[in-house]
């Protein structure tokens, strides 16, 4: 029974509560403009989750991988080959440039498997063919065929989709599709889901099995991820602001519709897709696009795994010798390994 007196409190209630909320002070680190536009100022330490050899690539200076054309990157390039021995060829496939990465030894039980490498580089450079691929050749003792396909501006979409359909093409002439992989990281992720809606569109298998590491599936909108980090995490956002004013890929994308379900796969069908393990990390300009996929894919019903490491920057597997990377590499070629020949 409701009486007089308790009839008051709840009137009194929202009163309360608003004077209540007016106490609250301002929060000086966020602030929102009338459309929720939030404008964050933080103070964020160097993680002690992630490995010391991890924390030192944070500080001021230092850079995670040596340059392109150096002789720091030649000796880096040396190291890993001698960590991860294999022998590269250039050898073009279905008249597409491709490096061939064959594991040393080799192994001859799976010299009838073979894993399709789509390489990063926002579809404007070759940013890790040879990075991408020598890992993951002898992790899993298996030939790589690192795809090495045209480039925008030059080349615009759908021309990287073209070339890599048709190297999956040749490799279905000697390969069962259950013993074909393909994976790739950052363009090379986008580039692999892509493929899979062609694929399907032209009416050819599948492949064994998809590696989507730091991708995104929808170039018609950004993520939340894209407008809090650069390529280097925090360290870089500067350079993405200018791009952010617009929409990203926009060498690549030309004048192509961005819903196109080939183009952005977030608006394909993706029921049927192979198991796909998707990898990102929390300062990655791709977390949530990545995410998104991986969500996407359990609504369509597809085996889809989501691993996410704390707090290290987009692609950080391309430093190879960093404890976080060992078990990045080791959970990829692990995934991969396990679906081909299944």
């Amino acid at each position: 029974m409701i009486t007089r007196r308790s009839l008051a409190s709840i009137l009194a209630l929202p009163a309360a509560l608003a004077a209540r909320a007016q106490s609250v002070p301002d929060d000086p680190y966020t602030s929102f403009d009338p459309d929720g536009t939030a404008h964050i100022k933080r103070a964020l330490p160097v993680p002690k989750t992630i490995s010391p050899e991890a924390q030192a690539l944070m500080m001021p200076g230092e850079k995670w991988i040596p340059a392109g054309g150096t002789k720091e990157r030649d000796a880096w390039m040396e190291k890993m080959q001698t960590v991860y021995p294999v022998d590269v060829k250039d050898t073009p496939v279905a008249g597409v440039d491709a490096w061939i990465v064959t594991p040393k030894p080799a192994v001859p039980k799976k010299k009838d498997r073979v894993l399709i490498c789509l390489h990063g580089g926002g579809f404007t450079a070759d940013s890790g063919s040879q990075i991408e691929s020598i890992p993951m050749a002898a992790m899993t003792g298996t030939q790589v065929i690192a795809v090495r396909y045209r480039l925008a501006p030059k080349y615009p979409f759908p021309a990287a989709v073209d070339d890599t359909v048709a190297v999956y093409k040749e490799a279905l002439k000697t390969h069962k599709p259950k013993n074909i992989a393909v994976y790739g990281t950052s363009a090379g992720a986008v580039l692999g889901a892509q493929v899979m809606v062609q694929l399907r569109k032209l009416g050819l298998p599948l492949p064994a099995a998809l590696g989507f590491f730091s991708g995104w599936v929808d170039l018609s909108r950004h993520g939340d991820s894209r407008f809090l980090y650069g390529n280097n995490g925090l360290r870089d956002y500067n350079a993405m602001v200018e791009k952010l004013k617009g929409l990203s890929m926009v060498e690549y994308v030309a004048d192509h519709d961005r819903k196109d379900p080939v183009l952005s796969p977030i608006y394909s069908d993706m029921k049927g897709f192979p198991p796909t393990l998707c990898m990102t990390s929390t300062r990655d300009l791709c977390l949530s696009g990545t995410a998104n996929f991986h969500r996407a894919l359990l609504r369509a019903g597809v085996d889809a795994r989501l691993m996410v490491f704390d707090a290290l920057q987009h692609a950080f597997w391309y430093q190879f010798d960093l404890p976080e990377s060992r078990e990045a590499l080791e959970a990829q070629a692990s995934f991969l390994d396990l679906h081909l020949g299944s």
